[in-house]
């Protein structure tokens, strides 16, 4: 009796294929739509994951303005973190030359997890003297010195500097580096002060020795910036993983609107297949007579119709399933030719797609209940009268 009453649901959608096709229109756009956005949103996250990891979730960043005449040195804050070994692991003053220039010392490439692929890193007596050094990644290496950096020379501002050193690449894939930390410039910032003449750094990165005590290490510091400064403001002391937090929760945040959004199409596709099974129903009627006087049930005619109608939404669902992931085929080549700056994939989940497929099936199923009932409870005699 299933069987049948699935195989009769199917030969009725066949034989109006256009007009069954324009029903499942607001299924389709729907499911695709909750399917690439879901999938847009997955892609996003995992970038601002992949960015984050590249910079350490364990590291403070702290950034000192000073207030008024009052700021604090270099040693102040190499203070901080040797008063409180159980929380800090280490420190390291950071400073953007320009774009593509930084000027850290000689302890950050371990705090980020660098390592050296040619030559070696910056070291202490770098710092300490002023050397006019650097260390390039691997894309500065590869584009602009064909492999062959150590030992050569790279003009920065007005100043030459000598390649003491080329990192190992940390972008897998070689023709996206540019903009990543592979297209990057290391110089003591030492060398990175009397570049800017100035004689205080207003940027710092802390690595934190155990990351549960992430929060308890904020305060700490926050704490001594505010009694060496004798203010609460000046400073501000951030987690890389509280701004992950943030930045995930907003990205979900909307990616959620923009999913409700678009699940709109798919309650106007339910209302397109209630609208469908009404005509369904009147062209029918003298069939359901019929069947009626055959003694079919109600509960058999209600099946019919409610079947019929589950099935249109499914078969609609199982479209924009399959247009959603070609959307996102076509989306994966063309955003890296637009997004030169970032990597982002649109990665639908298993669980979007089943979930929409689900929507669409009940959607089916609720809509096409009182057309369904409609017909179920027709009187056979006057149907039969129906012309």
């Amino acid at each position: 009796m299933i069987y049948e009453t699935v195989r009769q649901a199917f030969q009725n959608i066949w034989s109006n294929k256009f007009r069954t096709f324009l029903t499942m229109l607001g299924i389709i756009i729907g499911v695709m739509a909750v399917i690439v956005i879901v999938g847009l949103g997955n892609g996003m996250t995992q970038s601002i994951k992949d960015s984050f990891a590249d910079m350490g979730t364990n590291i403070l960043s702290v950034q000192i303005m000073g207030r008024g005449s009052r700021n604090v040195s270099v040693d102040a804050v190499y203070d901080i973190v040797e008063s409180h070994p159980d929380l800090f692991a280490s420190v390291s003053p950071t400073g953007t030359v320009s774009g593509t220039v930084k000027g850290v010392s000689e302890v950050y490439f371990d705090m980020l997890g660098y390592t050296i692929d040619e030559g070696r890193l910056l070291n202490y007596v770098d710092l300490e003297n002023n050397k006019k050094v650097c260390v390039v990644g691997a894309y500065i290496n590869r584009v602009a010195y064909g492999g062959n950096a150590v030992g050569q020379t790279i003009k920065i501002g007005s100043t030459r500097y000598t390649i003491v050193g080329v990192l190992e690449a940390r972008v897998t894939d070689p023709e996206n580096q540019e903009g990543s930390n592979d297209d990057m410039i290391f110089v003591p910032y030492t060398t990175a002060l009397r570049v800017a003449r100035s004689s205080t750094v207003s940027s710092y990165s802390v690595t934190i020795a155990d990351e549960s005590k992430l929060s308890e290490g904020k305060t700490i510091f926050e704490d001594a910036l505010k009694s060496l400064l004798h203010s609460d403001s000046g400073y501000m002391v951030t987690s890389l993983s509280e701004m992950l937090d943030t930045m995930t929760s907003m990205v979900n945040m909307v990616v959620t609107i923009l999913t409700a959004i678009a699940a709109i199409s798919l309650l106007v596709g339910g209302i397109g297949i209630m609208n469908i099974m009404m005509v369904s129903v009147t062209e029918r009627t003298r069939e359901i007579g019929i069947r009626k006087a055959l003694g079919a049930q109600e509960s058999t005619i209600l099946g019919l119709f409610v079947t019929e109608a589950a099935a249109t939404s499914a078969l609609g669902g199982v479209l924009g399933i399959g247009l959603g992931y070609l959307l996102s085929a076509v989306a994966n080549r063309i955003l890296p030719m637009v997004l030169t700056d970032m990597t982002l994939t649109v990665s639908p989940s298993i669980g979007s797609v089943a979930v929409a497929f689900s929507i669409s099936v009940g959607i089916g199923v609720l809509f096409g209940f009182l057309p369904a009932r409609r017909a179920a409870r027709l009187n056979p005699i006057e149907a039969l009268r129906y012309d």
